[in-house]
């Protein structure tokens, strides 16, 4: 059987993909309000309660877990599965809180033997999927670079519980991080630098720096919290630059050209489904490790996200 933990916008998503498959599964929500609402969309009643409750009743067995609870309560809710023996879950990024709140997930995971992805679901965009295909036909990445400007005007007047926004790059900006160097290549050198601060973020508002990856390609970022922008990812070949901006789109400039082109994909299951989810799913089920997100490489990952941020 599969659980699906949560009843909110994310949770639709996953029930729209699940059902689209024909998979059978089981919702656990909290509210009733979000109950209601759950059930409205996706025509599936949850277990109110949280997760506690699920497991007092009686249950099938679970063979996955997809957790798609708010952001403060992911660490809590696996740790929760893991001690009532799930072996297979799909969490939704960034999986814990801190830096600290993951590594005690990947301790607990590590001992009880299971097997946790997180949930980078842009990874399986058809826009990504194409660029990873014609990186390799171009022999591979020789640079890329990318911008994790967030609006803080905006997350400002947005209300998340305590701790949220003071780790506002976990809970948000690593769609972009993860993008980058998953496209780019895992960073073997880094230099980071911050300054400034927000009333909501008080470790830093501007974000730059630089390195080289495993395989030798070089990269920097940016980010300036205070100023104008947006997300954006620069993948470079020696024959193309891939242009993810935004992110959920493709174009390309070749060699010798000023010109920028979209590149055709085939968008169906993006466009049926919350893009890159189906996939995602899809090779979780299966087990199909290709694409996924392992809870130690996104580990590994959160320690350079930390440095990143001004967390470390």
């Amino acid at each position: 059987m599969i659980l699906l933990v949560g009843a909110g916008p994310m949770a639709v998503q996953y029930a729209n993909v699940l059902n689209g498959m024909g998979r059978p599964f089981q919702v656990v929500g909290r509210s009733a309000q979000s109950a209601a609402a759950f059930h409205a969309a996706v025509g599936v009643q949850p277990t109110q309660g949280g997760i506690e409750a699920y497991f007092e009743g009686e249950h099938p067995a679970i063979q996955f877990a997809i957790v798609a609870v708010s952001v403060e309560q992911l660490e809590h809710t696996s740790t929760y599965l893991l001690e009532k023996g799930v072996k297979h879950l799909l969490i939704e990024k960034p999986g814990g809180l801190t830096l600290e709140s993951i590594e005690r997930l990947k301790q607990r995971a590590d001992a009880a033997g299971a097997s946790i992805y997180i949930a980078y679901n842009r990874r399986f965009l058809s826009s990504v999927l194409k660029a990873r295909e014609l990186i390799e036909e171009d022999g591979g990445v020789t640079s890329f670079a990318f911008e994790i400007t967030e609006w803080s005007d905006t997350i400002r007047a947005i209300p998340k519980a305590d701790g949220v926004k003071e780790n506002w790059f976990f809970a948000n900006t690593t769609h972009v991080t993860d993008l980058a160097f998953y496209l780019g290549g895992r960073p073997r050198q880094l230099s980071t630098f911050t300054s400034g601060t927000l009333d909501w973020h008080n470790r830093a508002a501007r974000f730059t720096g630089a390195g080289e990856t495993h395989e030798g390609a070089l990269f920097s970022y940016s980010g300036d919290w205070e100023a104008p922008g947006r997300w954006v990812v620069e993948v470079l070949t020696r024959k193309r630059r891939f242009i993810f901006k935004p992110l959920e789109k493709l174009q390309v400039q070749v060699l010798n050209s000023v010109a920028v082109a979209p590149v055709e994909v085939d968008a169906t299951l993006d466009s049926e489904y919350k893009p890159g989810l189906y996939l995602q799913v899809e090779h979780f089920l299966t087990g199909n490790q290709a694409g996924l997100c392992p809870l130690a490489e996104h580990l590994e990952n959160s320690r350079l996200y930390a440095r990143i941020a001004g967390y470390a």
